[in-house]
């Protein structure tokens, strides 16, 4: 099934990408920023990293999560619709996430910011703040990894909703 509409950018519509930790691996890095290339001809779309929780590196994994949670929450403004990308989500193949990103064009104001967390996950505090969440498989990803790929599946809706070819190529 294909989604024939015409792509059109409801407001000033921006996605953020916001992650907590730098991208390491110079491969993951290159492909983050390929793709980072490719959707600002679609949408305004911004990546934001949130330094790694300094002091508790070598803390329990719960006093991670809970640093990092709070330095997500600093990072989120009050009118963002905010989605995280947890293995507890919705799954969508392709085109129900690009139905899915078609809806929020017509309904998020201004920001939309998809929030991939650290190694150990989100804190319950981030959870209770954010209820919707996204999963883009039952497997397990690094967290480096996952930034690539649901920045090309981002790239990938747009291609789908303008009717490009991408998404058979």
């Amino acid at each position: 099934m294909y989604i024939c509409a015409v792509f059109i950018v409801i407001g000033k519509m921006k996605i953020t990408l916001l992650m907590t930790g730098k991208t390491d691996a110079p491969y993951w890095r290159d492909a983050l920023e390929e793709y980072r290339k490719r959707l600002v001809h679609y949408v305004p779309f911004e990546v934001a990293v949130i330094p790694d929780a300094k002091h508790v590196k070598n803390g329990s994994e719960t006093q991670q999560k809970e640093r990092e949670g709070e330095l997500i929450l600093n990072s989120l403004q009050t009118d963002d619709a905010c989605v995280l990308l947890d293995e507890t989500g919705t799954e969508y193949t392709s085109v129900q996430f690009a139905a899915y990103l078609e809806r929020k064009m017509h309904t998020v104001a201004k920001r939309l910011v998809f929030v991939i967390g650290g190694s150990y996950g989100f804190s319950e505090v981030v959870y209770r703040r954010v209820p919707e969440r996204i999963s883009l498989s039952k497997m397990t990803f690094s967290h480096q990894m996952i930034r690539p790929v649901f920045a090309e599946q981002l790239y990938r809706a747009m291609t789908i909703l303008r009717n490009e070819p991408y998404h058979h190529s």
